[in-house]
């Protein structure tokens, strides 16, 4: 679930094209991910082991290292995820301040993790979702799997700050959340002042956000426990993007 700091976030399946039409962004709990999406839950949880062994960011231009990650890239079109040749992942300094204008070349989300029907699922929901708000046409999409921890006693999920993607729809699913505090998300109208915060809790839940028309940050995380202080967070971030990916000249 969600705890909100403002108006409820947590939106039902049927209203979801709605509420991002009005307001730029909405938060599905996990049962409403897999009703839309046709994924058992079970089906999903069987890829949160994925996480745990992810490599080093090495591209944290703040000298962190509590960010660790992998990268994939797909091609959905009529109905079809085509998995793109291994590539850069690039942003321009105008959404990302602190890691625009870099070649950052992650490690690639393991084949394992591709092959069940889920993924494929998972992607053909968010295109729908996509080509709905935006209208029918090819998507081009990265696949980020991120896991902040807190070893050296503060992660930051969003190190850039508050910030837009530069693509057309993005989705934040927590795939898991261990031994932390802190990790609230805020999500405001690029164009004005309205805005939320809320913090997700529930492995599967995802906030879809319309990269147009909102900003969005995620704020540090902290051990639970000074005893313990390996905790982290897992999440698996989706972008859909018109024309081709970024960094292609578009």
């Amino acid at each position: 679930m969600t705890t909100s700091f403002s108006p409820p976030s947590l939106i039902t399946p049927g209203t979801l094209g709605t509420v991002l039409r009005q307001q730029g962004y909405g938060v599905l709990d996990a049962r409403g991910v897999s009703m839309l999406s046709g994924c058992p839950a079970g089906a999903l949880d069987a890829l949160r082991p994925f996480w745990a062994n992810l490599p080093p960011d090495a591209y944290l231009r703040d000298g962190g290292r509590y960010r660790r990650r992998r990268h994939a890239c797909f091609v959905v079109q009529d109905g079809c995820v085509t998995q793109a040749p291994h590539r850069a992942h690039w942003q321009p300094l105008e959404y990302n301040a602190l890691h625009g204008g870099m070649q950052r070349l992650f490690e690639p989300v393991l084949p394992e993790m591709l092959m069940p029907p889920v993924w494929s699922r998972l992607l053909l929901w968010l295109a729908r979702v996509c080509s709905d708000l935006k209208g029918a046409q090819p998507w081009f999409v990265e696949a980020h799997q991120f896991r902040i921890d807190t070893t050296d006693g503060i992660g930051r999920p969003t190190p850039e700050g508050a910030h837009r993607d530069g693509v057309d729809m993005v989705a934040v699913f927590l795939v898991n959340r261990e031994g932390v505090k802190g990790g609230e998300t805020r999500v405001f109208d690029a164009a004005g002042p309205a805005g939320q915060r809320f913090t997700l809790t529930e492995p599967w839940s995802v906030l879809l956000l319309d990269d147009t028309r909102v900003i969005h940050e995620t704020t540090p995380i902290q051990p639970l426990q000074a005893a313990a202080p390996d905790g982290h967070r897992d999440t698996l971030v989706v972008t859909l993007r018109a024309g081709g990916f970024q960094g292609d000249g578009r």
